[in-house]
């Protein structure tokens, strides 16, 4: 008798091999065929499979919501034949999202190796447009994450690239700093031009991010980003939908919510 594990990854395996019927079918008749992803394991089976638990030391906190995980998405526009780099996947709830949107490539930069195999998963489910890195994103240089092609001067258009990230708390001021300062120097991810980003933040870091000059939140990061970029605060996720809920924060209200960013160089 199979054990759950080994049952899921069957379930899993046998679908995957269906869809790569159906989209071989589908180009023997001439047609385009939209990708989507097969039926998988919900994120919460993957979490219970690998037995995966969030990490206070990693400010990790799960999305389970493939709604709220889809709504993240669409906020970052058009991603049809998009290069996306998804920044700590987790257990790969956006990641979904992303794939279903018609990407060209998915780069999913993942610390936590726990997380591998159940990104591998997700990998064999859409074949050749993902790609999996065991790194810390802060000391992830990006010299061959993209095509050279994909390049674009920076009085350009912005390049086919795109970065995502639903950022815990402890890496999201670090990040984005050491961010905006390549964006100054048009070097780490921004070699390749004036990448787009949409990035979800603890509520009080979204609202720093954004705000006015009259503003109380008003603050050097404000003024960093702004003057380097156009930032646009997002929708609040609220703390219930995260797994286990964001525990709360003195001096930071509200604390447990989220707000998803979309900052573009100028």
């Amino acid at each position: 008798m199979l054990s759950p594990r080994a049952r899921a990854f069957w379930v899993s395996e046998a679908r995957v091999k269906t869809a790569e019927r159906r989209a071989r079918q589908m180009a023997a008749s001439g047609k385009v065929a939209t990708f989507r992803l097969p039926v998988l394991p919900t994120i919460g089976e993957i979490i219970k499979l690998f037995k995966l638990k969030a990490t206070k030391e990693l400010s990790q906190n799960f999305l389970l919501d493939l709604r709220l995980t889809d709504k993240i998405v669409k906020t970052a526009g058009n991603l049809k034949d998009v290069y996306v780099c998804e920044v700590g996947p987790g257990p790969g709830g956006i990641s979904r999202s992303i794939l279903n949107s018609g990407v060209a490539d998915l780069l999913l930069i993942e610390k936590d190796s726990r997380f591998i195999p159940g990104l591998q998963l997700l990998s064999e489910a859409a074949p050749g447009k993902v790609r999996i890195v065991n790194e810390d994103i802060l000391t992830y240089t990006f010299n061959e994450a993209f095509p050279k092609h994909l390049s674009k001067n920076w009085e350009d258009d912005h390049p086919d690239i795109h970065i995502i990230g639903n950022l815990p708390f402890s890496v999201s001021t670090p990040l984005i700093i050491q961010w905006l300062e390549n964006i100054s120097n048009r070097d780490g991810p921004f070699s390749y031009g004036r990448i787009r980003m949409t990035l979800t933040f603890q509520k009080e870091v979204a609202e720093r991010l954004t705000a006015s000059t009259t503003s109380r939140q008003r603050s050097r990061l404000s003024i960093m980003s702004q003057y380097l970029c156009t930032v646009n605060k997002g929708f609040t996720i609220p703390g219930q939908a995260f797994v286990p809920k964001p525990e709360e924060v003195p001096k930071m209200a509200p604390a447990a919510s989220r707000s998803p960013a979309e900052i573009n160089p100028t």
